[in-house]
């Protein structure tokens, strides 16, 4: 009787981590990047921008003022 209650406890256990595994979108691969960039690599971003003319200089303000306002 212990033996077969271990088993369906396996059982259990191991057909829940199977539902959870399999619920990412029917069997498609997913894939998840996170990047992290400092304030400082942000701040020398954006003034490479404005030195290429990608930005006109309100811009380059603008943004500037944002990326040092978030903390």
């Amino acid at each position: 009787m212990i033996a077969f209650r271990t088993v369906a406890k396996t059982l259990l256990i191991v057909g829940g981590l199977a539902l959870v595994g399999g619920c990412s979108g029917g069997g498609a691969d997913s894939e998840t990047n996170v990047k992290t960039t400092t304030q400082g690599q942000e701040l020398l971003d954006l003034k490479a921008a404005l030195d290429a003319g990608a930005l006109t200089q309100k811009e380059y303000d603008e943004q500037r003022e944002k990326i040092l306002d978030r903390d």
